[in-house]
């Protein structure tokens, strides 16, 4: 029986819903690229120690306001009488000051910016982390159980989803930095970098736990979850053995793009004074170091700026094609060199 020339035929191409995914994302050569530049950032900020010890020889809270360095055979102060700390001088220094000093301590800005980006980082990550566990967990005990529990989590959520996310941010920083935070026998200090990433993993949770509860309270009523059920399943192995495998892809891309949301938060809040506390340093209150002397010397603000910047739109991006893979309504395109060719007669 011959095609019909408009009929639109789809193969079935081999392998499961995760190589499907990775098959896409292999064609994504945007999404790919700009991985491979977060993957250098995380390389330079991990290289922070080898950087201090070796090139620059300080630390990232050494401070060398009354020293002299020589750049090409001129001495030269670090930060002047005037308070002006030096410019950046490249590799007129053999390495040291690479990005110039900060503010008035004189503090080496290319180790800072390096340390800075660890705690930028692991922030972005681990708040991220907690965020999406807490999501996850309150959007299946939301959708599967409904009634009661349903009505106190989603309220719960309406509650904070009803505050701006900075304000409630800054609120809950101001509080937490005065007098610490104290959860049974566990003492976590305001000056902790702990404590932006409690707030920023807590405030963030109804933007997940939301989208999750209504795939779950769609997918309970899946022939899957009932035969479960009636082979005896309780609601807990329901849960986390019959609906969380379904959620991995979406909950995957929320953890990338939250990544990115929580870091440019994190920076908001340092740069406000209410995140990372001194002598931590991250990006964000490298920024607001700098913004004092924006006229004099603005690379102290416009580099580690630049950096949340690349970072952010790095992992968005990324976060974007890894959403496009694993979308399970996207087409995969079939090249001719993947050996799958269309029934003769068939309008390709």
């Amino acid at each position: 029986m011959a095609s019909e020339p408009n009929a639109e035929v789809t193969p079935v191409a081999a392998g499961g819903p995760w190589h499907l995914a990775w098959r896409r994302l292999r064609r994504n050569r945007v999404a790919l690229g700009f991985l491979g530049l977060f993957a250098l950032i995380v390389v330079f900020v991990l290289a922070a120690p080898l950087w201090a010890n070796e090139v620059a020889h300080t630390g990232p809270n050494a401070t060398h306001t009354l020293e002299k360095i020589e750049v090409n055979g001129e001495r030269r102060e670090v930060v002047t009488r005037e308070g002006k700390p030096i410019g950046p001088v490249w590799l007129g220094a053999s390495g040291k000051f690479f990005l110039g000093a900060d503010g008035r301590l004189g503090r080496d800005e290319m180790v800072r910016l390096m340390y800075g980006g660890r705690i930028s980082l692991f922030i972005g990550f681990a708040s991220a982390l907690i965020t999406t566990v807490l999501a996850t967990i309150l959007g299946l005990l939301s959708g599967y159980n409904r009634g009661w529990t349903d009505t106190v989590i989603s309220r719960t959520m309406d509650v904070i989803w009803a505050f701006p996310v900075m304000l409630l941010a800054i609120a809950l920083g101001l509080v937490l930095a005065v007098g610490g935070l104290q959860i049974g026998p566990l003492h976590i200090s305001g000056s902790s970098i702990w404590i932006p990433i409690l707030i920023i993993g807590c405030v963030s949770v109804p933007y997940i736990a939301r989208p999750l509860r209504g795939q779950v309270l769609s997918l309970r009523e899946k022939e899957f979850v009932e035969a479960a059920a009636a082979q005896g399943a309780g609601p807990l192995r329901v849960m986390f053995g019959e609906l969380l495998p379904n959620l991995w892809s979406t909950i995957i891309v929320f953890f990338t793009l939250t990544i990115a949301n929580n870091m440019l938060l994190e920076a908001a809040l340092s740069f406000l004074g209410v995140g990372v506390q001194p002598p931590g340093t991250s990006w964000g209150t490298m920024i607001a170091g700098g913004f004092e002397l924006l006229t004099s010397a603005p690379l102290l603000t416009i580099i580690p700026g630049t950096m949340i910047l690349l970072t952010v739109l790095s992992v968005n991006v990324f976060g974007d094609g890894l959403r496009d893979a694993l979308d399970p309504n996207s087409k995969l395109r079939l090249e001719a060199h993947a050996g799958l060719a269309a029934p003769e007669g068939t309008a390709v």
